[in-house]
């Protein structure tokens, strides 16, 4: 049980920002407000200080991608792989997890890589705890363009074009729609039941608009995924989405559950990632386009996020609006902002005390992190 007392908290709800006291006990987050009690709990005084929700980061390969080379989470064997899940592949000892919480990073999205059209179930996973899962499925993963075409191309075998990875992804979701037809007729009846099909079930959420399909993409493969999405009336992210500028419009369509943009110190390459363009994530919150920024993990550096933010702020987004991008909203993307990405009475107990506002100054220095209401790193003196 801790009582954060004296704090500029930064509430990301509806309660703005608040010099206030926080109390949090048995995971959750109990009480905020002035001279709060605290009988029974450790004190923490946070006077001068920010605290922000827990970062949660929408799109990461932790703990299943290693720096050794081995990994979990490419099946780079079929260019359709739906039946598969990332829980089965995360390492939940890995020291990619020491790492994101010295990022502030309390959540992460773990996804399936991007080799393949479809490549599994994704599901979000706290960085500590006893009970890590928060959510799963929280998406279908897909991708386009140059990964999909680099990993099989060379095999001289589909997709090795852009019109291959539309017609495959189309194709899939024609039998995950024709299959969810067959159950529906079938009714109670066993014997009318089409044959199971797990890669063709973990479809049927992405139709029922449960779940998005989070998809890989750049540039003009964004439009190819939206024309898709409008056609099967189903919810899409958008993940990596350089170039997103060029389709401020296009992007305000109800299929877009978001954008989530970046890590911007990816390595520029021809064609496709040939434009990184930041000032998007403004662009697209003054259009109420949800929008988020990502690490990549493990692939990119320690602080990426708050890089992300501080680079939109350069580029003229609010700080409060960019520290949106790594907490509410990123929650809201996935889905799972009823238990983090705020700081809300009856929410997880995940948060950050920080010397400073980290959006607004990229070196702010990361003092506790709390997940579930344990101190899980406290910055050495």
């Amino acid at each position: 049980m801790y009582v954060i007392q004296n704090g500029t908290l930064y509430t990301m709800d509806g309660q703005g920002v608040l010099q206030a006291d926080l109390r949090m006990e048995n995971g959750k987050i109990t009480q905020i407000g002035t001279n709060l009690s605290t009988e029974g709990a450790t004190v923490i005084d946070a006077a001068g200080k920010c605290v922000t929700p827990g970062f949660v980061d929408p799109h990461s390969h932790a703990g299943g991608l290693e720096a050794s080379g081995e990994q979990d989470l490419n099946e780079m064997t079929n260019p359709l792989t739906p039946e598969l899940d990332a829980y089965y592949a995360i390492n939940p000892d890995s020291k990619d997890f020491r790492l994101l919480i010295r990022q502030g990073i309390t959540t992460s999205c773990l996804a399936p890589g991007s080799a393949n059209v479809v490549g599994g179930w994704v599901f979000a996973c706290k960085s500590a705890g006893k009970d890590r899962v928060v959510k799963r499925p929280v998406a279908l993963k897909a991708a386009m363009g140059i990964n999909p075409k680099g990993c099989y191309a060379g095999k001289n075998q589909a997709p090795m074009t852009r019109m291959a990875i539309a017609n495959i992804l189309r194709g899939y979701l024609r039998k995950v729609k024709e299959y969810m037809d067959k159950k529906e007729a079938a009714g109670n009846d066993p014997e009318k039941l089409p044959p199971f099909d797990m890669g063709l079930e973990h479809g049927i959420p992405v139709l029922k608009q449960e779940i998005p399909l989070k998809v890989h993409s750049y540039m003009h493969d964004m439009m190819t995924v939206l024309e898709i999405a409008r056609e099967f009336d189903i919810r899409i992210t958008l993940d990596h989405a350089l170039g997103a500028s060029d389709y401020y419009e296009e992007l305000c369509d109800p299929h877009v559950q978001g954008v989530i943009f970046g890590p911007t110190c990816e390595p520029l390459f021809g064609g496709e990632g040939g434009k990184l363009d930041p000032w998007c994530c403004k662009g697209l919150d003054d259009r109420g386009v949800p929008v988020a920024v990502m690490t990549d993990s493990p692939v990119t550096v320690v602080n990426m996020l708050t890089y992300e933010m501080g680079e939109a702020v350069r580029w003229g987004m609010d700080p409060i609006r960019a520290l949106a991008m790594v907490t509410c909203g990123s929650a809201k993307i996935l889905n799972i902002d009823s238990r983090v990405g705020s700081l809300t009475v009856g929410k997880d107990a995940d948060l950050l005390i920080w010397d400073k506002l980290p959006s607004l100054h990229t070196d702010a220095i990361l003092e506790q992190v709390f997940i579930d209401g344990e101190s899980v790193y406290q910055k050495e003196d």
